[in-house]
């Protein structure tokens, strides 16, 4: 593929400011490749291409009169159905926001424009962005970028899709429970997880959580760097928010540290200790640890301490779903989707004692997690516990014959991660034993955001260098059946 609409944002950007390619050819060439393979995923919902033409004439001509470039001009942008646009319909994937027109944008979207970017769509997403899986009775469900009849994981889904199909260079996703990670591994894109609080929200209705997180989705690791670039913010109204990260310190993050891999110590673990997986992805993991063997200066199997995570989690989580949807609850639960109504629920049941040893077990963990990165430089695990399942189910009820008993049974991976607040990246390293994409988790210390995306670019092209680590490219000519 050879269209604007294939290059890298990087690539794109600098294309742009060298007057080597008009934003207009580039909204054009996005646009094409949306109507071409959209109506067989449905990664976009609500778009403005029009408006979205608009704003690339009026950046066109800014190129042409020499002014000041921000990092995104000109550059397609689709922000996930979860997070405000003025102007553009956002459901949140909820029939009670099905005509929702926001006055104001988002902290992050305006920064977006503010940065040059174009925000022409929004993409899918599960109902207020619960589940793992991408639908909704708003727009339905969104098909798998290799196979339109799977899964896409979520809850970012839509963004992971338009990514890897070359809709939009760049996309905005969230992660609570691996929102951000497992769609960009079923979809063969990158999905960053940053520290709680570099990218600031004005809307975290618990704003002590170190769970909700919004971040950057992209192809590679450069375009998803130069992306938290623009996402990452101090706010006040954001207690989890850096006062410290300035703007020059945000705009650095585009450049990420080289790291030397052979200087690294490396653990890896195959479930954390606890979470199941899928018999396959355990035979791939293992296999691409084989071709990691020698990339490192130690390399070592390990599991983190995560005893007791799964229970905090599930308590912990449930805070969170009372806070939001009390309201809407107690007027008339039926207007809660099944997996919404399901956690709010499981939430009443648990006492404050229950919360009480919930947080005193997360804080446990999280010690330990300090003490594994004393002895670790970076911790390796898959992104997700199974290949996609179709996108019809909301959930797998099973998996390689092991039972499965709720729709968050194959997060651990990801949620424990998430419950330390540690950066974690999932990067594509070649395909399953299904051929459809397979991702790795690379997740860093504290706090070390910059450092983490540095790893993956250096493992982002050691993978590259074998056909069997390689990212994977959609072929729509190759789909099983066209929906």
């Amino acid at each position: 593929m050879t269209e604007p609409c294939d290059l890298s944002a990087v690539e794109l950007r600098r294309l742009i400011g060298a007057k080597q390619l008009s934003p207009v050819e580039l909204m054009g060439s996005c646009i094409a490749r949306t109507e071409a393979t959209n109506p067989a995923v449905n990664a976009l919902v609500a778009t403005d291409f029009e408006c979205g033409l608009a704003e690339a004439r009026a950046a066109e001509q800014a190129v042409m009169q020499g002014g000041a470039l921000g990092p995104l001009h000109g550059l397609p942008i689709g922000v996930k159905d979860l997070t405000d646009t003025a102007g553009l319909r956002t459901t949140y994937g909820s029939p009670l926001f099905r005509d929702h027109v926001p006055e104001r944008d988002e902290r992050l979207v305006a920064a977006i424009r503010r940065a040059g970017g174009i925000v022409v769509a929004k993409t899918n997403t599960p109902e207020f962005g619960t589940g793992g899986n991408t639908t909704n009775d708003v727009y339905g469900a969104t098909g798998n970028p290799f196979d339109p009849a799977l899964s896409c994981g979520g809850s970012s889904g839509g963004s992971g899709v338009a990514l890897a199909l070359s809709m939009l260079p760049l996309c905005h996703g969230s992660d609570t429970g691996g929102s951000l990670r497992k769609p960009a591994a079923w979809c063969g894109v990158v999905g960053f997880r940053p520290t709680p609080g570099l990218v600031a929200s004005e809307r975290r209705r618990l704003g002590l959580s170190t769970l909700g997180v919004q971040g950057p989705m992209a192809r590679d690791v450069a375009d998803t760097a130069l992306f938290l670039s623009v996402l990452a913010s101090d706010d006040p109204r954001d207690p989890m928010a850096n006062p410290l990260l300035d703007a020059a310190a945000a705009a650095a993050l585009a450049r990420p540290p080289a790291v030397d891999l052979a200087r690294l110590k490396v653990a890896w673990s195959v479930d954390l200790g606890f979470t199941p997986i899928a018999p396959s992805i355990r035979r791939v993991f293992e296999d691409r640890m084989r071709r990691l063997t020698d990339a490192f200066a130690r390399f070592t199997p390990e599991d983190p301490d995560f005893e007791g995570i799964e229970q905090s989690y599930r308590v912990v989580r449930s805070v969170n779903f009372l806070a939001a949807y009390k309201a809407i609850y107690e007027r008339n639960p039926a207007d809660l989707g099944r997996n919404t109504r399901t956690n709010y629920e499981e939430g009443l049941k648990y006492s404050l004692a229950d919360f009480a040893a919930a947080h005193a077990a997360q804080t446990r963990v999280y010690r330990a997690f300090q003490d594994f990165f004393g002895r670790h430089d970076l911790l390796i695990a898959p992104t997700q516990a199974m290949s996609p399942f179709p996108k019809d189910q909301l959930y797998p009820t099973d998996m390689e014959g092991m039972s499965l008993s709720h729709y968050f049974a194959t997060s651990g991976i990801t949620y424990a991660i998430s419950m330390t607040g540690h950066p974690a990246i999932s990067i594509p390293c070649g395909v399953d034993e299904k051929g459809l994409p397979f991702g790795l988790q690379i997740v860093g210390p504290r706090g070390g955001d910059a450092f983490t995306l540095g790893a993956a670019l250096a493992l982002e092209k050691l993978f590259a260098a074998d056909p069997a680590t390689g990212r994977p490219i959609p072929d729509p000519a190759k789909w099983p059946s066209r929906p």
